[in-house]
């Protein structure tokens, strides 16, 4: 997998990144985004696209984010495709730099 979205984007789901894609790659839950590592292309355009500096490498990831790999596999399988940019959350900027926010992740 070359691309993973972690847990900043908990809450808050800009989607910046997602409008800089070239292969549509990305999967749209309820309060997060996640990365088809089937589809990703490894260009690495969306992580500086990322307000909340929410997507790394999977080589880089941060290990307390390693449970992201398999999340982001899983979640691409039932969510659906997003294609254009639309309004993050209403409270987003109220979630960006929250930590520990795995517990607020909605799958459905």
């Amino acid at each position: 997998m070359a691309y993973v979205v972690a847990e900043p984007c908990i809450r808050c789901k800009y989607t910046d990144c997602v409008d800089v894609c070239p292969v549509d790659c990305f999967h749209e839950g309820p309060n997060f985004l996640v990365i088809n590592p089937d589809v990703c292309i490894d260009c690495s355009l969306c992580v500086d696209e990322c307000p909340a500096g929410a997507i790394f490498a999977a080589d880089d990831l941060p290990p307390e984010y390693e449970k992201y790999i398999e999340l982001n596999i899983e979640l691409a399988k039932s969510w659906p495709l997003i294609q254009v940019k639309i309004e993050p959350l209403t409270d987003a900027d109220d979630w960006v730099g929250v930590q520990d926010k795995f517990g607020e992740l909605q799958k459905v």
